[in-house]
């Protein structure tokens, strides 16, 4: 079985591991006829897309620059962030190997049999976040009036910028989508007709407490699709340093591998690979690894400067209040 880790020890760049990466697991999915491979294959390609040809990103990056504008200029006593990322090699080949586990446990575990391939092939169409930008609202303390809610006045703004983005951004070449994913509990504050094409996490908390707003946009001129996420700085705090956090979800998953022994060995392949994939991901020694750019001295530190481990930085914008010591009227 091939599989990323094989190519993290020669010193090659992390487009020539995806180049070649893909190119064998290209081959061998021939060899062996397995359509999933290859479609894991115009996975990797897609991530080579991004990386090779990333000119539009300067594109895409001004035009979103353009919303950041118009919130400092609406919101003047708002503090927010506007980040932006290309998903880390390491983070999209786990997502991608972990979602084939995921749906084929949950599929076997309610219908004792296994999903069909065209089945599985459609389920893995959905992966559209490998570019994302994340927007972090704060009211400042001290603009808060004497007996109102900070968190709700957070509330408020952030769903007022969720409501003008879609329109916002589509005057500037972005197509809205409609999210698979219905909410079960809706937002108040949302717009009736919007709540087909945002994922609620807010109202609709995951299991652990993370909660965010997710809207997916398809980029008319890159010809590519992005996530934009919306919190409140105590949801990014949570989902970044909480109980939300990335070691935190690590966990989990080791934890989840037991589910392993649920599915008897060998008679669903396509499922034993993506585990495996997944288990030698998660046992990876970072600081053994030798990528261009990359060092780690062990999994928690870590200094990337090519997207492997932590993804690729797109933007950092950064507005803080104007008006530091007053109240806002």
């Amino acid at each position: 079985m091939i599989s990323l880790n094989d190519y993290l020890y020669s010193g090659d760049t992390v487009l020539k591991i995806l180049h070649k990466y893909s190119k064998d697991l290209k081959d061998n999915a021939l060899n062996a006829h397995n359509s999933i491979d290859l479609v894991h294959c115009n996975f990797l390609l897609q991530q080579i897309e991004i990386l090779e040809h990333n000119d539009f990103l300067s594109s895409q990056s001004q035009r979103i620059r353009e919303l950041y504008k118009l919130m400092a200029k609406e919101y003047p006593f708002l503090a927010f962030t506007f980040r932006g990322r290309i998903k880390s090699i390491i983070r999209a080949e786990e997502k991608f190997n972990g979602y084939i586990v995921e749906y084929v446990y949950d599929y076997y575990k309610k219908n004792g049999d296994f999903p069909s391939i065209d089945d599985l092939k459609q389920k893995l169409s959905c992966f559209r976040d490998l570019i994302a930008y994340r927007i972090v609202v704060s009211m400042p303390q001290c603009h808060i009036k004497e007996g109102d809610n900070r968190k709700e006045t957070e509330l408020d703004y952030l769903y007022k910028i969720a409501n003008m983005l879609p329109e916002f951004l589509e005057e500037r070449g972005f197509s809205v989508q409609i999210s698979e994913k219905e909410n079960k509990n809706h937002s108040e504050r949302l717009s009736k007709e919007l709540i087909p094409y945002f994922r609620d996490y807010i109202e609709n908390p995951t299991p652990i407490g993370y909660q965010s707003l997710h809207i997916t946009l398809y980029d008319n001129i890159s010809r590519s699709y992005i996530e934009v996420q919306l919190r409140t700085k105590d949801m990014d705090d949570y989902a970044e340093i909480g109980a939300a956090n990335h070691l935190g979800y690590e966990k989990r998953q080791e934890e989840e591998r037991t589910r392993r022994d649920e599915i008897p060995m060998g008679i669903y392949p396509i499922f034993d690979e993506a585990y495996e994939r997944v288990v030698k991901l998660h046992e990876i020694d970072l600081s053994e690894v030798n990528v261009n750019m990359f060092g780690a001295i062990n999994n928690s530190v870590v200094n990337d400067g090519c997207g492997l481990f932590r993804g690729r930085l797109i933007l950092p914008y950064e507005h803080l209040s104007r008006f530091q010591n007053d109240l806002i009227d």
